[in-house]
């Protein structure tokens, strides 16, 4: 048995390091869990999420508040579903078997993420979702404005050049271009309700909008094409939440207690998606507080195929040559069934306790 250090990090910020130094780690103290967009890099937690939601939440009856952006949603909606397990392995399924042209457009890319979406939630998964007993899907994307709600190249692209540099000076510019849309579950609102640091349209998750919701959260600029006409939305374009929330950036419990968990694919939270290159862009430390992050370690990672986590080069890495690109994912896949291990390890003997490091390591 390889030492609980060894594959996984687990860092907190301030208010959760002192709780969990003190009390350990247990399901009831989780009141969020965040998930990141990314694209592919979310097959390195597909077993974290199956430990996490099928056998470490089993007991739960209070509300669980679940948000996400991109691919991030889109765990969640298969995690919100009645039998988690399954619903993970169909969306496992149909997400492996992705397949394009050598060089797709937007609507080839878009069709096939609505093939993926329909492959694991049909008309009854999307009412497990909505009356799930303590699951509450929380889905981001964002509403375009100006030049970047077009979907003609020309002006899309450079309207993301603008906001691109709009966002190297401030952050809080790129509200020129959008805004976030919060998509919610109307049952219990969210701690994270206030949030207030870019406008907000706030759109209640419904049977006839959660597929176009989910959609929207990850149709990426360019790469995919924009989603409108939203039931119960304002009108107007709907792309990748992960534009303003790549890896979510909020005050995610608001005045309330208690622990966010934010399973990742990184030690770094990187705010928004025209960040990855601003090495200075740090989430707000306040923000973090009660956020627990679990991450792979650089020696777990270094183990995988290529010695990297999967992500969308991975398409063009492996263009035509699908077959090798389903076996590297596959053993991806494998591998992480030692992180879900850990991580249990690391909670039921209270070993968590002097794992966790503090926040500001985060590079």
């Amino acid at each position: 048995m390889h030492s609980s250090t060894e594959n996984l990090v687990f860092l907190a910020g301030k208010k959760a390091f002192s709780k969990i130094r003190e009390e350990g780690l247990r399901p009831e103290m989780i009141k969020v869990i965040a998930g990141a967009a990314g694209g592919p890099k979310w097959l390195v937690l597909n077993n974290l999420d199956r430990v996490i939601f099928s056998s470490w939440f089993k007991m739960r009856t209070k509300p669980l508040f679940l948000i996400g952006s991109s691919i991030g949603a889109w765990r969640f909606a298969a995690a919100s579903q009645n039998n988690h397990q399954k619903a993970i392995d169909r969306f496992q399924a149909e997400y492996l078997d992705q397949h394009y042209s050598s060089n797709p457009g937007p609507e080839e890319v878009t069709r096939e993420t609505i093939r993926i979406m329909d492959g694991f939630l049909d008309d009854n998964r999307i009412n497990e979702i909505l009356q799930h007993p303590y699951m509450r899907l929380n889905i981001m994307a964002v509403r375009s404005k100006w030049a970047v709600s077009s979907d003609k190249k020309l002006f899309l692209a450079s309207g993301l050049m603008a906001a691109m540099l709009f966002n190297t000076i401030r952050r809080k510019l790129l509200r020129f271009f959008f805004e976030r849309a919060l998509f919610y579950d109307e049952r219990t609102l969210p701690p994270f309700w206030a949030m207030d640091d870019f406008p907000i349209r706030k759109i209640p998750v419904k049977a006839n909008n959660i597929k176009k919701a989910l959609l929207a959260s990850g149709s990426i600029p360019i790469i995919m094409s924009g989603v409108d006409n939203i039931a119960h939305a304002p009108k107007g374009t709907y792309r990748d939440g992960g534009v303003i929330d790549y890896h979510m950036d909020i005050p995610f419990l608001g005045k309330d207690e208690g622990i966010v968990l934010f399973p990742h694919y990184a030690d770094r939270i990187i705010p928004g998606w025209l960040d990855k290159k601003l090495f200075w862009r740090k989430p707000s430390l306040s923000n973090m507080d009660n956020v627990l992050l679990i991450a792979p370690s650089e020696k777990f990672v270094k183990r995988l195929p290529r010695k990297k986590i999967p992500d969308r080069n991975d398409f063009r890495h492996f263009n035509g040559r699908n077959a090798e690109r389903i076996e590297c994912w596959k053993t991806v896949i494998k591998k992480s069934e030692r992180l879900g291990h850990e991580f249990l390890e690391a909670v039921e003997t209270g070993k968590i306790r002097e794992l966790i490091k503090p926040i500001r390591y985060v590079k």
